[in-house]
């Protein structure tokens, strides 16, 4: 019995070894990413001098680089897209999961089936669109293209556990549909609405391909979009890259930091297993 307890012992030592060591692993890029960022690095190189580094890169972002435009750019367009898909997919989903009509899961399905369609086949077909419209260089165009059919399946997974009991209940209270949805499926939701938000957000703020179709006024240019102008064809400094991809790090980072309870619940409860 005890020899069986100090091999339980050495296994969960070497479990939290290898789990430590996996955490490590992780962190590296991160830590490597943020150390550079103080430095005036022409070529890429795993050593620092501690004592050169200085905050120029960072001042350079704010005084020569138009970063808080670009920050702006990045932050309207992901407000707009996280709370037109949040909109649209929850009334979408609620549908698909509490009401009936015909040809309803086909519908649905179909729906489902355009996630399996790579971007860079549609590229020319929405830059056609957008240019018809007279949407290029403008917000609508860089979050339009955010909507997808994911928040639909997403929202329809966890309104399909919400219990038709409580609906009929909020009926014969005399409650129509939009209070239905508004005052007993939304508040029952939030877990999941906070999931499809960071999805959102991080899909949003990190997209590039978009912006640099959609995209020509340099005034009008996403965070991301705006970061590859940092780098030259005649020499790097690849500290000004870093700190620059440090700062675009931050927003979603922070986000994660203070929904991640809520985000993991409702993953959990949506059905979505990786």
């Amino acid at each position: 019995m005890q020899l069986t307890k100090k091999r339980l012992e050495l296994s969960k030592w070497v479990i939290n070894l290898i789990l430590l060591g996996l955490v490590i692993v992780s962190l590296y890029p991160f830590v490597f990413m943020i150390l550079t960022s103080f430095t005036q690095k022409r070529i890429m190189s795993a050593s620092f001098d501690f004592s050169a580094m200085d905050l120029r890169n960072y001042q350079n972002l704010f005084s020569n680089f138009a970063l808080l435009t670009y920050v702006k750019n990045s932050l309207i367009v992901v407000s707009c897209a996280c709370f037109f898909n949040v909109v649209i997919a929850s009334l979408a989903g609620y549908a698909f999961a509490k009401k009936q009509f015909p040809l309803k899961e086909t519908i649905f399905w179909l729906y489902l089936a355009t996630l399996m369609m790579p971007g860079q086949v549609i590229l020319i077909p929405v830059f056609t669109i957008m240019k018809e419209l007279g949407l290029l260089n403008s917000y609508p165009a860089l979050f339009l293209v955010i909507l997808d059919a994911f928040g639909v399946f997403l929202m329809r997974q966890f309104m399909e556990g919400i219990p038709d009991e409580l609906l009929e209940a909020a009926r014969i209270d005399g409650c129509g549909e939009l209070g239905i949805f508004g005052r007993v499926v939304l508040p029952l939701s939030r877990p999941v609405i906070v999931s499809l938000v960071v999805f959102t957000f991080i899909t949003s703020w990190n997209d590039f391909i978009w912006p640099l179709i959609l995209v020509t006024q340099d005034k009008m240019k996403t965070l991301t979009l705006a970061l590859s102008m940092l780098q030259s064809n005649y020499g790097t400094n690849y500290g000004l890259v870093m700190a620059g991809a440090t700062m675009a790090f931050l927003f979603p980072f922070v986000l994660y930091c203070f929904l991640q309870r809520e985000f993991v619940e409702g993953i959990a409860l949506s059905g979505i297993k990786g």
